[in-house]
């Protein structure tokens, strides 16, 4: 007789226990168990491990399965098993791990594989791999693409979260806080009667009154300094939007700024000269160009498509010296500069701040950070099995994604979402703004390394988005190289995994819909690149969606600095903007209101969230990748430390890519 010790390890979440009959079967490469119930009346409990004995009359021979089946006691009311995992000890003395980390639900089988990482082609028992290619025909069948919208990245064939298979739904920690928060946000509002109001602001001093219960450092901060140059120009470097600044060694045709207009701005300098030593910047919006401004509460909204012209002085600040507020020059297109009245330079830079906000909520937010991470994890499921290496790599970065898009899409951006309610940027205009932000998106702009030198960025003087991103980004791929190349250890390898290609070609043909001109392979065939791209995707899903996500309430809280919709068009000409026509164009209350709550929502900590180099799930039964994670962490850790002693030093903290502060996966 031959005895099999069985270890069953119940989740330490919200309702993971049952009292639902368990049985499991052991699978090996000369025998099988008989399915055997492991309940006895007993149940699982919350946090609870249970230590079974499996006796077979010979060996199994080497352990390629195991399935666990689920029916409700005596036919009574049925309740979900969270397993963790199953630890099996052979009677030859192996042990082996059996992640699982799924809820098991009435009358479903799951069927778990050993934690040792394989390839396809690897894996040469043929009972294993018609499992790994079963597995992975049940996983497509689950998790199908749809077209949301023709031109964008496809999305999940789900309407609503709650139809998500339940291992790729929020735990119901996070659910209940998630609803929570919000709720509190819109309680807030109502109580206060500000919701639904449509009338304008009295002053900005009335503007303080709704930010009294957030005296947060960094909103006080932004609340005194919006309007000043040496701000707005920080911004383009280290405030939401990062990514819209690039080095300026010719001026756009349409964008005619003469040296007389700058010459104060310059200290007596010309632009060709300053331009010459690389220092005149330029940040165009000219993807908003043609948009039509939606209508929010019944009345017109106004979006232009600006061009900025910004100097970087000789002490390091980046200062805005032109501004004009839509591409084609006219005279009813006038350049506004610093030397103009104080109100006619203050509305120009909130049209600015307003075209930040779409470009940035759309573009850099929406599409580049949760529908590629959305792409990615739907690739990921449909094509790596829980065996794959890459499949190990990537899970912690694809938690909750699927569920916070659904909401984002029901919630946010459908025709009832708070976007399309309460942005200038919602309705056609949206869809059209995500549709030129598809086609014109590549692979060389989700490289931060590349999307630096595209830019010109190099060598400018206090970008902590920068210099936090490229130690991030060096930490992440050091991590990727070793892990990788443990598993592929030479090219040939990468070439014959036939799950990697149909992986690779899915994000190709699905997320950046088949276009070459991205730059996106549709095909690995070497070790590098294939790190290259993987190094991206936890980028992506992790570094970058906390430098654009993280800090909206702080950034955002005061509405001045980015104001979601304008209610007047742009000036036509100089000297007759007063304070009473800023506050006449900026949002009216209850949009000001509405997208308050929004932001504060998006950037609130969760109980259930874990931070870049957190692996919760125990995936690994191997020395290798258990002890790159231990090194990638001590990295992180460092990393995390440099940055808070500079921080000691800024009046205002750059946090946003300490590792502390990003979450591994597009979560909230």
């Amino acid at each position: 007789m031959m005895i099999y010790t069985v270890t069953a390890h119940t989740g330490k979440r919200l309702l993971a226990g049952t009292t639902s009959l368990i049985y499991i079967q052991l699978r090996g490469t000369e025998a099988e168990s008989e399915e055997q119930n492991l309940n006895h009346l007993q149940g699982f409990r919350q946090g609870s491990e249970r230590t079974f004995k499996i006796r077979c009359k010979a060996s199994l021979g080497e352990l390629v399965s195991v399935e666990i089946y689920s029916k409700p006691f005596m036919g009574l009311h049925h309740n979900q098993w969270f397993c963790d995992k199953i630890l099996i000890k052979t009677p030859e003395g192996d042990e082996i791990l059996f992640p699982c980390y799924s809820w098991l639900d009435s009358n479903e089988r799951l069927v778990l594989r050993p934690a040792k990482a394989s390839l396809m082609f690897q894996d040469i028992n043929p009972i294993a791999q018609r499992q790994r290619t079963r597995q992975l025909e049940e996983q497509q069948k689950l998790f199908r693409w749809r077209v949301y919208v023709e031109g964008m990245p496809q999305v999940i064939d789900y309407d609503t979260a709650l139809a998500l298979p339940a291992e790729v739904r929020f735990s119901f920690t996070k659910e209940t806080e998630f609803n929570f928060n919000a709720g509190k946000q819109l309680a807030a509002l109502k109580l206060t009667g500000l919701a639904d109001s449509r009338r304008s602001w009295e002053s900005m001093s009335q503007l303080e009154v709704i930010l009294c219960e957030n005296r947060e450092k960094t909103i006080e901060y932004i609340q005194e300094h919006w309007d000043e140059n040496e701000f707005f120009g920080y911004q383009f470097l280290n405030g939401l939007n990062p990514m819209m600044i690039q080095r300026c060694s010719k001026l756009p045709e349409n964008f005619p700024v003469t040296d007389d207009m700058v010459k104060d701005s310059l200290r007596g300098s010309s632009l060709e000269q300053e331009m010459k030593k690389g220092n005149i910047f330029l940040s165009d919006y000219k993807m908003l160009d043609g948009l039509v401004g939606n209508v929010v509460n019944d009345r017109q909204q106004y979006l232009t498509a600006p061009l900025v012209l910004l100097y970087s002085n000789p002490h390091g600040m980046m200062l805005p010296i032109a501004i004009q507020l839509r591409q084609k020059p006219s005279k009813e297109n006038p350049i506004f500069l610093p030397t103009d009245s104080k109100a006619d330079w203050k509305l120009a830079k909130i049209f600015v701040r307003n075209a930040e906000f779409a470009v940035h909520e759309v573009d850099f937010h929406l599409l580049r950070t949760h529908l590629l991470a959305e792409v990615f994890t739907v690739a990921t499921l449909r094509n790596l099995p829980p065996p794959h290496p890459l499949y190990k790599l990537l899970f912690p970065h694809i938690r909750y994604t699927l569920q916070i898009n659904i909401m984002a899409r029901n919630r946010l951006i459908s025709k009832d979402g708070v976007i399309s309610m309460y942005a200038g940027v919602g309705g056609e205009s949206l869809s059209k703004l995500l549709k030129r932000a598809t086609a014109s998106l590549t692979y060389s702009a989700l490289c931060l390394p590349d999307n630096i030198s595209e830019r010109g960025l190099e060598n400018v003087p206090l970008y902590y988005y920068r210099d936090d991103g490229m130690k991030l980004w060096n930490i992440i791929n050091k991590f990727v190289v070793a892990f990788l190349s443990h598993y592929y250890q030479c090219d040939a390898h990468v070439q014959k995994d036939t799950e990697l290609q149909d992986w690779i070609s899915e994000i190709f043909t699905n997320g950046f819909l088949g276009r070459d001109g991205s730059g996106i392979p549709s095909s690995l065939q070497t070790v590098t690149e294939l790190v290259k791209f993987v190094t991206m995707v936890i980028f992506t899903a992790s570094a970058q969606h906390a430098a654009l996500n993280n800090g909206q309430f702080d950034f955002g809280g005061w509405m001045p600095n980015f104001p979601s919709a304008l209610r007047k068009p742009p000036p036509k000409e100089k000297g007759q903007t007063t304070e009473d026509t800023i506050l006449e164009t900026l949002p009216d209350v209850s949009t000001t209101v509405n997208i308050m709550a929004v932001l504060r929502l998006l950037t609130q900590d969760s109980a259930d969230q874990y931070p870049l180099g957190h692996f919760p799930e125990n995936l690994y039964d191997e020395d290798v990748p258990c002890k790159l994670i231990e090194e990638f962490q001590k990295d992180l850790r460092e990393l995390s430390d440099l940055i808070e002693e500079r921080n000691k030093n800024l009046e205002l903290p750059y946090t946003y890519l300490n590792p502390k502060n990003v979450d591994n996966s597009v979560a909230i």
